[in-house]
């Protein structure tokens, strides 16, 4: 009588599939908070050929969630040094890094037909709609990734045995990169981010991650070849980057609006004609000045829209002296607190309200856009969602999971997997074995690093 066989181990993998994860190539496109998270895995797990490819440099706003990046880092390349952090705990991995946008032609269908499967940890729509239409051409399993506060989702694509990315419309994007806040808004609720932002900076608790200064190291505006490589590997003197505080900036001049309103969209605007690649193929911002907006003749400035007040629609200079006024009572406000207080944006406080209505309906106007009523304003502004660390960290395990289902042929067994909050004791049995893996994986690293 044949005795059955027991199956050989590579530590928790049986050896055909550690065999097969050290021989496949992957694709990571996005090296930022989910992908930091996903190099870690994929070496912790065994995976040894990997690409990684981010067309972003590091933010001191990165640092918090990004945990691959250090301070001295700022304003390199993210895929460069996510490598280059990887390697130092996992000497053996063959990773290729890309300072590049996965949307430049060279990265078309035959390059995308080298990996046995891509794995995604994008931040923006267009890009992951791209990465989609290659994978399908190429007939090569997508991994499709996404976090949004507390929630998160992890999918796996297959041309002819499940849905594609783009087979189902998608609700509106709540979380949005920094540079397209800072730099390039093209949607209301872009300048309706930036306001809040600004909200904060001046009025709030700062916080690293909602700069609304023009982003320098914005990477489109260095999009040649060569300036691109040379920000990928600069020196570690050009990291360390010292930010001026908005705040401090705002009690030097007393808050007064009339400063505030040309810094921030007269000069900030000007400084960014100056990163004239951006305007390449997008219209470039008009700046605003207050004293030119104070000749506006008042029959020019009739609002529009009917019915309820909060629906009316300003013209420009009405906007502008919403601005004047907020700003007077917000700076009231913080004096009466004392020294050192700092104010809470709250939806249902008028004059911080009026404030985030007023300046991002100016940003609207500086970028060509049409502006919003104080409703709708109050709508998107109520639903925009953080990034939470944690979060990343949990969708980036879901992702190898999942990796691991495609490379043992399991297609059948892989999941739509949606991260929701519950508590541990209501969490289904494969959620229990999702956690053990992922502590797995954090014992690992803490003894590689």
């Amino acid at each position: 009588m044949n005795q059955p066989t027991m199956a050989q181990l590579v530590g928790p993998l049986r050896k055909e599939l550690a065999d097969s994860l050290s021989s496949c190539r992957v694709l990571v496109v996005g090296a930022g908070g989910i992908g930091c998270e996903l190099l870690k895995n994929l070496v912790l797990a065994g995976f040894k050929n990997i690409e990684v490819i981010d067309l972003d440099t590091i933010d001191v706003s990165n640092l918090n969630r990004q945990f691959l990046f250090q301070k001295k880092h700022v304003g390199k390349s993210k895929a460069q040094v996510a490598k280059e952090s990887v390697l130092r705990f996992c000497p053996s991995a063959n990773i290729t890094a890309y300072h590049d946008s996965i949307m430049n032609p060279d990265y078309n269908v035959e390059f995308f037909r080298n990996f046995q499967l891509v794995m995604n940890a994008l931040d923006n729509r267009a890009a992951r709609n791209h990465v989609n239409r290659m994978c399908l051409a190429a007939d090569i399993p997508l991994i499709e990734s996404g976090t949004a506060g507390y929630l998160g989702q992890v999918t796996v694509i297959k041309k002819g045995q499940t849905e594609c990315y783009e087979c189902q419309p998608k609700p509106t994007q709540k979380t949005f990169p920094g540079c397209t806040i800072r730099n390039t808004p093209s949607e209301p609720i872009h300048c309706i981010v930036w306001a809040k932002y600004l909200f904060n900076q001046l009025f709030g608790e700062e916080d690293a991650d909602q700069e609304v200064s023009p982003d320098t190291a914005d990477p489109e505006a260095a999009w040649n070849p060569a300036d691109a490589a040379a920000r990928a590997t600069a020196s570690d003197q050009d990291g360390d980057i010292k930010r001026v505080s908005t705040k401090e900036w705002a009690r030097s001049t007393g808050y007064d609006p009339v400063k505030l309103f040309n810094k921030l969209f007269k000069d900030d605007i000007m400084y960014l004609l100056t990163m004239d690649k951006l305007w390449k193929k997008r219209k470039a911002p008009l700046p605003l000045d207050w004293t030119e907006i104070q000749q506006i003749e008042s029959s020019q400035e009739e609002a529009c829209g009917t019915g309820l007040k909060d629906q009316h629609v300003l013209g420009v200079q009405g906007y502008a002296q919403l601005f004047r006024r907020s700003v007077e009572t917000l700076r009231s406000q913080l004096i009466e607190k004392g020294e050192g207080a700092e104010l809470v944006w709250d939806k249902d406080d008028p004059p911080a309200m009026d404030f985030v209505t007023a300046a991002a309906n100016l940003r609207m106007n500086v970028f060509s856009m049409n502006m919003k009523s104080r409703f709708d304003v109050k709508s998107m502004a109520g639903n925009i969602i953080p990034a939470i660390a944690t979060t990343n960290a949990v969708i980036a395990g879901l992702i190898v999971l999942e990796a691991l289902k495609i490379l043992n042929s399991d297609f059948d067994q892989c999941r739509t997997v949606n991260l929701r909050c519950y508590s541990f004791d209501t969490l289904k049995p494969e959620l229990h074995h999702v956690l053990s893996y992922l502590t797995y994986l954090c014992i690992c690293f803490s003894h590689l690093v």
